[in-house]
């Protein structure tokens, strides 16, 4: 009977420390799934951008609308000043800032008539609304694009023989703006594309060159005005080991081997102050406070700072665009169609799917913003007519309230709105048009 009862007080205390293993397993699990569960996110509209819906809504613009804060645009322009060396020229990106009276704000405000253009429907808007400005190609255009510029080259005192600089980037783009010079009898001051490391085209082999400049000499149309080498990569090496100082420095020997070139090339004729060497964009203009090679900078989007410029390079920028768009229908809780019996437990488990707002249009190139914790459904998927967002029960948005997003770039975005809207002590205060990009 003893071994008998020993037995039995044996296999309780096994039985207790199996039980005691299974409840902690249990409860490791258990543990282990809820710390993979999404965190619950929300909010109300910030200060500013509270102010920034009372604005939208008091200017009655209940549609989908491109806003840019005035101020801090202007905020922004002055930082970019600030790290400009005392001989290097701004040049305006203008498919960035897509608008006469933006571009003509930005002007002003930096002091330059130089803008930078894309497109050749932008490039006959500029001539006219600015016939005083220094015009450069920022990429190599087929021939029938420049033709097309000419021939729709409207009533302007803007002269492209002096004030525009067209891109080539291959020796078979020369030959064919050679040929367009020649048959129209257009004089063309043409800028050499470099490639200083993006790879995206452009000429990356000094000995290369005398030839192209022999030929460009040999035809009294054609004039030799400069390099353009866009180094936006250099941003993106990372920052260890010297990496990003390397890549830099090969960046700019290559750029200074060219003029190098040049120089040799014209001898005692060689006139570097009549040229244009543009480097840098909106990630690396800063990398360039010392730069001694280059004549310009080209910068567009940090004035406005788009989502895609959140880099360090550009920390001292501030977000000076935003879209505000309507609040249509709020469902809460959410219901996702066809897959009811889904939305119960995929609410309980990610509590950032409570609610539903369905807002007036949608699927733009842009972030929501404000409140914070909003995000697209994935279930229901992406619409530009009424996008689904999904939030928590902190959010408390209602029909007619106001959803505000970033940009994640400027360009083409900004041509999807109409009119922008302008924000100034807390008011919209004017409405730019932006360029049609099929005129």
């Amino acid at each position: 009977m003893r071994e008998t009862i020993e037995g039995l007080v044996s296999r309780i205390k096994s039985l207790n420390r199996r039980t005691l293993l299974l409840s902690g397993g249990g409860l490791a699990l258990a543990g282990g799934i809820a710390a993979k569960r999404p965190a619950k996110e929300g909010g109300a509209h910030d200060p500013y951008f509270l102010q920034l819906q009372s604005a939208v809504k008091n200017a009655g613009l209940a549609r989908p609308s491109l806003v840019i804060d005035r101020e801090r645009l202007s905020r922004n322009i002055t930082t970019l000043k600030s790290h400009l060396g005392a001989r290097m020229g701004y040049r305006i990106v203008a498919k960035s800032l897509p608008s006469i009276p933006l571009l003509a704000h930005v002007m002003k405000e930096a002091d330059t008539n130089r803008l930078m253009v894309f497109h050749q429907p932008f490039l006959n808007a500029v001539a006219t609304g600015f016939p005083k400005a220094d015009v450069l190609l920022g990429k190599p255009m087929p021939v029938a694009a420049a033709a097309r510029f000419y021939d729709h080259l409207g009533p302007t005192s803007f002269d492209p023989a002096a004030q525009l600089q067209w891109l080539i980037d291959t020796p078979e783009r020369l030959d064919e703006y050679k040929a367009l010079a020649n048959a129209r009898g257009l004089p063309m001051r043409l800028n050499l594309e470099l490639d200083v490391g993006l790879h995206r085209g452009g000429f990356s082999d000094p000995s290369t060159l005398r030839p192209l400049l022999e030929r460009i000499d040999a035809d009294p149309l054609l004039t030799f005005s400069g390099f353009m080498g866009y180094d936006p990569h250099l941003a993106g090496v990372p920052d260890l080991m010297g990496w990003q100082e390397s890549a830099f420095e090969g960046s700019t020997a290559l750029y200074k081997a060219f003029i190098a070139e040049a120089a040799a090339h014209y001898g005692e004729a060689w006139a570097p102050h009549t040229m244009t060497f543009n480097t840098a964009g909106s990630p690396t203009y800063q990398m360039h406070d010392a730069t001694t090679h280059a004549t310009e900078i080209a910068v567009g989007s940090a004035l406005v700072k788009p989502t895609h410029f959140d880099v360090p390079t550009l920390a001292d920028h501030v977000p000076a665009s935003f879209i505000t768009t309507p609040v249509l229908k709020v469902s809460d809780p959410t219901k996702l169609p066809v897959l009811e019996g889904l939305s119960g437990p995929t609410r309980l488990w990610d509590r950032n799917t409570q609610r539903t707002f369905f807002i007036y249009g949608g699927h733009w190139l842009a972030e929501p913003v404000s409140p914070p914790g909003l995000r697209p459904n994935g279930f229901f998927g992406r619409s530009s007519n009424q996008e689904m967002l999904n939030g928590s029960d902190l959010i408390n948005l209602q029909p007619d309230d106001y959803v505000i997003l970033r940009p994640e770039q400027s360009e083409f975005v900004f041509l999807q709105f109409g009119d922008i809207a302008v924000l100034e002590d807390g008011a919209i205060v004017d409405s730019w048009p932006v360029f049609s990009s099929g005129a």
